[in-house]
């Protein structure tokens, strides 16, 4: 009977201290579990190298911190397999949420779709992408009203005729064909003004320096230069000073302190300020309301207005901020 006893005592002895082994366990799983809730952002932009999207990229980066977050920005070189990549490891190190600039309005969606899966929302600024329902926000410079404004003064400075060429931006970038439709729009009804020559410069300079030598070889009665962006209207303003000439009426868009320059200098006539770093801000917090409260409050795709810049108002622009 004893033995039976005792037997008794130390079956319950060892279900008392499995159950304590497996609380236990279980705290400590718990509370592993809430130490890998991430408090990272990660930005995602193409490279530094360009002023507009190093301006995105601080200007995310700054409020991020502000608001407390941590930081991690990255740039994808406008390579959507880099981009993948990037995506990728954003859901490995589980971010809270990723800001993008990127890499093409068909190449994305399927890294967007991705992190959407893994319970990561995004939110695109600058360019959007081919499909909605799936990033949270798209916040975008309004491209059409700005390139549309800045062709008009192009107009104006041509005096409604003359010959010009145009530099188009990357083609898998949205932008590009949205400004060049807009220029087109308000330039193809003057009859004076004929198009000699258009190329893509791919937003670089360098390009736009060289396709500019070239056609100002075949072109020698060109008056004006519609540029996709500010990055290509500097290199084109270097390829005609380089030829020795002078008065020729250049437009860009995008409002760097670089197109800023030029336009004091007397070298550009113009740009449409696309608000880089007011753009960032807004996409970062939007993201701090989603991850707080679910919810945005506000519709998927956004779109900001651009500020013509000239002579006139170029000194109220610095670090594509208008003040």
């Amino acid at each position: 009977m004893n033995c039976i006893k005792k037997m008794v005592s130390v079956s319950l002895m060892v279900m008392v201290a499995t159950t304590m082994i497996f609380a236990q366990g279980t705290s400590e799983s718990g509370s592993a579990k809430m130490e890998t809730k991430s408090n990272l952002i990660y930005i995602i932009t193409p490279s530094h190298s360009n002023p507009f999207f190093k301006t995105e990229a601080d200007a995310a980066s700054a409020k991020a911190k502000e608001l407390g977050y941590e930081v991690k920005s990255v740039s994808h070189d406008d390579s959507a397999v880099k981009q993948s990549e990037l995506f990728e490891t954003a859901i490995a190190d589980k971010a809270v949420a990723i800001i993008c600039d990127n890499a093409g309005a068909d190449a994305t969606v399927a890294a967007v779709k991705k992190a959407k899966a893994a319970g990561i929302p995004t939110f695109l600024i600058d360019r959007e992408i081919n499909e909605s329902g799936v990033a949270i926000s798209q916040i975008v410079a309004n491209n059409y009203q700005g390139a549309k404004e800045i062709a008009q003064v192009f107009v104006d400075a041509m005096g409604e005729e003359g010959e010009y060429a145009e530099l188009v931006g990357k083609d898998s970038d949205t932008n590009a064909h949205v400004r060049s439709q807009a220029f087109h729009e308000v330039v193809d009804p003057y009859d004076g003004l004929v198009m000699v020559a258009q190329q893509t410069a791919n937003w670089e300079q360098t390009q736009a320096y060289e396709k500019m030598e070239t056609i100002l070889k075949t072109n020698p009665n060109i008056k004006g230069v519609l540029c996709g962006n500010d990055t290509m209207a500097v290199g084109a303003a270097a390829a005609i000073k380089s030829a020795g000439l002078s008065g020729i009426v250049i437009v860009g868009v995008d409002g760097s302190d670089e197109a800023a320059a030029e336009i004091k200098a007397g070298n550009m006539t113009g740009t449409a300020l696309q608000q880089a770093a007011l753009i960032a801000e807004m996409s970062v917090k939007q993201a701090d309301d989603y991850i707080k409260n679910g919810t945005t409050g506000l519709k998927e795709k956004q779109l900001v207005d651009c500020v013509a810049i000239t002579k006139d108002n170029v000194d109220r622009l610095s670090k594509f901020v208008y003040r």
